[in-house]
C-alpha cells in the first residue's frame, strides 16, 4: 500500500479518535470542572498507553525518546490551558479558529523548511484543510470580550508544538514516549488546579464520559504516532486536526445541535480537501 496512504488513513483515524474523545469531554466537563475531567482522562489515557507498551512488548526507548515525548507532553498541556483561558477572556469566534488553524499551519512550516514542500495537490489540499479548520471552529456569532489573542497563539503554539515534537521519537517508538507526554501533561496540569485549588477528581456522574474520553484520546495519539512514521508530518497533522468536525457531527447527531453555516462550509471544504492530500 502507498505510504501516503498509511498516513493519510492513520491521519484520519487520529481525527476521528480525537474528534469523538472531544465530544465525550466535553458531556464530561457539562456535569464537573473542566480541568478535573482533563486530569482523569489523560491519567486514564496514560495507564491504556503502558498496558498497550507492554501488550505490543515494545522495546523500552532512549532517554532521548522519552525526553521528546515529555517536551512534546508539556507543550500540548500548555496549550491546552492557553486554550480554555482564551474562551474565557476572549471572543470565541477569533480565539478558537486562531488556536486551530495556527495548531494545523506551524507542522506544514516546520516540514516545509525541514522536509521540502509536498506536491501541488497536497499544498492545495492544506490550504482548504486550514480554512475547513477556521470554518468549523468558528461559531455563527463571536461571543466575549475582544481579548485574549496572545493565549490562543499561545495555545495554537503548543498543539503546534506536541505535533512537531512527538514527531522527533524514533520509528519503532510508540506507547512508551506517548506515556511520557501524557504523564507530563497530568503534571502541568493538577500543578495547575492545585494553585487555583480547584477540584483535582471529576464527579461521578462524569466518569462514563471520562472514561470514553481518556480511551478515545489515547487511540488518537497513538494514531497520530504511527501516522508519522509511515509519511510526511504535514499530511498526519493537518488531517489529525480535522477532529473538529468530528465532533460538531456528533454533537448534530445525538445532541440536535444545528451546524452553523460556517461549520457546514467547513465540512464540505474537509471533504475536497482529504482526497487532495492523499494524492
Amino acid at each position: 500500500m502507498n505510504h501516503n496512504l498509511i498516513t493519510v488513513l492513520f491521519g484520519l483515524a487520529a481525527s476521528l479518535s480525537w474528534g469523538a474523545g472531544d465530544f465525550s469531554g466535553g458531556l464530561a466537563a457539562r456535569r464537573s470542572n473542566v480541568l478535573s475531567v482533563v486530569i482523569a482522562a489523560y491519567t486514564l489515557g496514560f495507564a491504556i498507553l503502558i498496558a498497550l507498551a507492554f501488550m505490543w512488548s515494545e522495546p523500552f526507548p532512549s532517554a532521548l525518546d522519552m525526553f521528546w515525548g515529555t517536551v512534546a507532553g508539556l507543550a500540548g498541556a500548555v496549550g491546552l490551558v492557553a486554550f480554555y483561558q482564551a474562551l474565557a477572556v476572549g471572543r470565541m469566534g477569533i480565539t478558537a479558529p486562531i488556536a486551530a488553524v495556527l495548531g494545523a499551519a506551524l507542522p506544514v512550516i516546520f516540514s516545509a523548511f525541514f522536509v521540502g514542500l509536498p506536491n501541488t495537490f497536497q499544498l492545495t489540499g492544506f490550504v482548504l484543510a486550514l480554512i475547513a479548520v477556521w470554518f468549523i471552529s468558528r461559531p455563527e456569532r463571536a461571543m466575549g470580550r475582544p481579548k485574549g489573542l496572545g493565549l490562543a497563539l499561545l495555545a495554537g503554539l503548543g498543539f503546534g508544538s506536541f505535533f512537531i515534537l512527538i514527531d522527533k521519537v524514533s520509528p519503532h517508538a510508540i506507547f512508551w514516549p506517548l506515556a511520557a507526554a501524557r504523564l507530563s501533561s497530568i503534571i502541568f496540569i493538577l500543578a495547575i488546579v492545585l494553585i487555583r485549588r480547584q477540584e483535582v477528581l471529576p464527579k461521578k456522574a462524569a466518569f462514563p464520559f471520562v472514561i470514553l474520553a481518556g480511551s478515545l484520546d489515547a487511540a488518537g495519539n497513538a494514531f497520530f504516532v504511527l501516522a508519522t512514521h509511515s509519511g510526511r508530518l504535514d499530511v498526519a497533522a493537518v488531517l489529525s486536526s480535522l477532529y473538529s468536525a468530528v465532533t460538531v457531527l456528533l454533537a448534530s447527531i445525538f445532541l440536535k445541535e444545528r451546524l452553523t453555516r460556517f461549520q457546514a462550509i467547513g465540512i464540505l471544504v474537509a471533504l475536497i480537501a482529504i482526497p487532495l492530500i492523499s494524492l
